[in-house]
């Protein structure tokens, strides 16, 4: 493509961002509305997500689980290098030129070349790390994921910074949804935890493709004229916080494999794979909303307010969500993974607390990154994770089971420290945060309850049943709670954010 159609790219681009900052006024709306498309997108890739876990469950053994979530947690640690915090630098920038962009697309990729290059040559030594010969080829065939998402990191950032978050819902769901289709051809004609390989692969090169044609937009050469001293430094202090909680995210899987071998992985994984996966599909793309929209905010009062209702928005559907599948884990297990994964349930309760008081931190992280705080947030990580990494390692001292537990109580200690530190750092509704919290925590308790007083009421029945019945034990009872006062304002700002949703923007 040449420099003039590039130009006229980069135009529409700032041209878009102009527009937003023109109609600041409107961000709570914008975020809304964005926040509406992207939970379209959400709810065809938590469809896809579990229906891949019930149907590659059924094709494939915990061993096969094992063996991926193996090499996947040590190599996936090259995936944050590959980022190297450059796509929130991208979107977070007040203003990106077009020689800018084309830095940090050959930064990135270059940084995605050199990471699979390097995996490649570690094969061997992550063999040797768990005793399993096996992963050699398994190591340098997802080696190669490393250059495709490289190069997507900055199409996808463009499509972000943009607030086009139709087009990048619709890529966030055709891939998923092609790599899902290829492990399912794998997994049937034998190919064993080949397909897990194909389906990490055929998804990153999908999404490459997608977002390339998507975003129109082709590369230029390398300008050694743009400053890129302020995108390297964001980029960097979240890379080391990012980092930093990898390894922290990632210490229980290691444990398991290492102590205990690949077939209890894949017990451990197949659980954190039905809950954390979704889970993550719904965290993830609120912070594709919430950073361009908040960054914009700046200290204005209508920031205050639309973490607010970020947090309502985040929390109570998480909360009551995962609290009432704390109630029905044994039945849901039952019907979706088969008896072959009878000991997932208690595994699968204590990530879903995880889950929760995880989910009340990410609040924070929006204004971490809206505000350009990433060193700041890079002491507060190394906190984090030294809390997780010991309750990790203790809880393993109890098995597979203890090691989910430590992961639980890491962040129910870690999450109203995340709060209080934030607040000596930047001005912003910290008292109304944990009310808000406290309110969810609440609400999904009385439904969790609920839930598994249904549940137990029919143990004896079929795992439909016990599951229909404990999800409207719990629903109804987490309506009923909703009639409270504090908990109907709460209703009403919901209420707000789905009607600023639905509004046409102005213009």
């Amino acid at each position: 493509m040449s420099r003039d159609v590039n130009d006229e790219v980069n135009d529409d681009v700032n041209g878009d961002v102009n527009r937003d900052v023109e109609q600041a006024g409107d961000l709570a709306g914008r975020a809304a509305r964005g926040a509406a498309v992207t939970v379209i997108g959400l709810g065809a890739r938590l469809t896809i997500q579990v229906g891949s876990v019930v149907v590659l469950a059924r094709l494939l053994s915990p061993h096969d689980y094992g063996v991926v979530a193996m090499v996947l947690a040590i190599v996936g640690v090259g995936d944050l290098l590959r980022d190297f915090g450059l796509s929130a630098a991208a979107v977070q920038a007040p203003h990106l030129s077009n020689g800018q962009r084309n830095n940090l697309f050959w930064t990135n990729s270059a940084i995605g070349l050199l990471l699979g290059a390097v995996t490649f040559v570690a094969a061997a030594p992550i063999a040797a790390f768990y005793d399993t010969p096996a992963l050699v080829p398994v190591t340098q065939a997802l080696a190669g994921m490393f250059l495709l998402d490289g190069m997507m990191t900055q199409y996808r950032a463009s499509l972000v910074r943009a607030m086009r978050f139709r087009a990048v819902a619709f890529v966030d769901v055709l891939s998923p949804a092609a790599a899902l289709v290829a492990a399912i051809v794998f997994a049937v004609i034998g190919a064993g935890y080949w397909a897990l390989v194909a389906q990490q692969l055929t998804g990153a090169a999908v999404g490459l493709v997608a977002f390339a044609i998507v975003g129109r937009w082709l590369p230029g050469r390398f300008d050694r004229k743009a400053p890129m001293r302020h995108l390297y430094s964001f980029g960097g202090y979240l890379l080391g916080s990012q980092l930093i909680g990898y390894l922290a995210n990632n210490i229980d899987s290691m444990t398991i494999g290492h102590r205990f071998g690949p077939t209890p992985l894949g017990l451990y994984n197949r659980a954190f794979q039905l809950l954390m996966n979704p889970l993550n599909q719904v965290r993830a793309p609120s912070t594709t909303v919430a950073l361009p929209v908040l960054s914009r905010a700046g200290t204005t009062p209508q920031f205050d307010r639309i973490v607010r209702a970020g947090q309502l928005t985040l929390a109570y559907p998480v909360a009551i969500g995962l609290a009432i599948l704390i109630g029905i884990a044994h039945p849901t297990v039952e019907i979706l993974l088969g008896d072959a994964w009878a000991q997932v349930p208690p595994i699968l309760r204590l990530l879903a607390v995880a889950g929760i008081f995880q989910t009340l931190s990410y609040v924070g992280y929006w204004v971490y990154l809206a505000r350009g705080l990433t060193r700041q947030l890079l002491q507060y990580s190394t906190v984090s994770a030294v809390i997780r990494i010991t309750c990790v390692l203790v809880g393993s001292f109890w098995g597979v089971v203890g090691v989910a537990a430590g992961y639980a109580i890491a962040p129910m200690i870690a999450w109203p420290l995340s709060l209080w530190w934030l607040n000596r750092l930047t001005p912003f509704p910290v008292a109304a945060l944990y009310r808000g919290a406290g309110r969810s925590l609440t609400i999904g308790a009385v439904a969790g309850l609920a839930s598994a007083g249904a549940a137990w009421c029919l143990r004896d029945g079929s795992p439909w049943l016990q599951v229909a019945a404990g999800l409207l034990a719990g629903l109804g009872a987490a309506a009923l709670l909703a009639l409270a006062p504090p908990f109907r304002r709460d209703v009403a700002t919901l209420r707000a954010a789905v009607t600023a949703a639905l509004r046409r923007p102005r213009g």
